[in-house]
């Protein structure tokens, strides 16, 4: 739900938050039956994949060393810092081997992991972070807080709602090596060309944003990810 402005932090108060604030606003009822069925869907699909789930676990720690599960800290609703679960997908303690974001053919990926990453089954384990509220089924995909710091103005309206498991702008930004294969120029590239143009579509989202516009994007993300 929508928190009162007065109770944003400092650094989302500004004039550019506040377009999409008054958008959201008056989307109240909508946002409302949003929580409810993301609460439902995730009890159903917690049911539903509680086998296929515990199946995939199993796998995961017989493939390689380690966890079961991959948390990071991330940022959600009004700058809150939550722990995002996944399914781990590559070596333990990969972050110390490389960079935050995955490069292309990144060495660090185990086998079983590329596999479970092609079909975005290593996802499967945010229902919970959906169940809880720090996410929801279609919003903007949480950033570490390092992005999070070098945000525009605009950006920080995306902070307004609960990140997301998919969005139009993780459907349309599935398939984009070609900005991740110089490691050194990874994070450039993300800051500089991929996260301006996926703020964009996460921000046109709140103009658009309704329940079927939410169903809409969810059948979408399953029909790109089997396609």
């Amino acid at each position: 739900m929508l928190c009162k402005w007065e109770n944003l932090p400092d650094y989302m108060r500004n004039d550019a938050v506040k377009e999409y604030y008054n958008i959201l606003s008056k989307k109240k009822g909508s946002l409302f039956v949003k929580r409810v069925f993301d609460i439902l869907v995730s009890l159903i699909l917690i049911i539903i994949l509680a086998i296929p789930m515990a199946v995939i676990a199993v796998m995961v720690k017989c493939d390689s060393p380690g966890p079961i599960f991959f948390k990071q800290t991330r940022i959600t609703t009004n700058g809150k810092k939550f722990k995002i679960l996944k399914f781990r997908t590559m070596v333990n303690n990969a972050e110390k081997l490389g960079g935050l974001i995955t490069e292309a053919n990144d060495k660090r990926v185990t086998k079983l992991g590329e596999k479970l990453r092609k079909i975005r089954l290593d996802e499967l384990p945010q229902v919970f972070n959906v169940l809880f509220g720090d996410m929801s089924f279609v919003g903007t995909r949480p950033e570490v807080m390092k992005y999070v710091k070098k945000y525009t103005p605009a950006m920080y309206a995306t902070l307004l709602t609960p990140a997301g498991i998919t969005s139009m702008a993780s459907i349309s930004f599935k398939d984009n090596d070609e900005y991740f294969s110089d490691p050194a120029m990874v994070d450039k590239n993300y800051m500089e060309i991929i996260l301006p143009k996926k703020m964009e579509l996460n921000l046109d989202y709140y103009r658009k944003f309704n329940v079927f516009y939410d169903l809409g994007i969810m059948l979408k993300t399953v029909k790109e990810v089997f396609s």
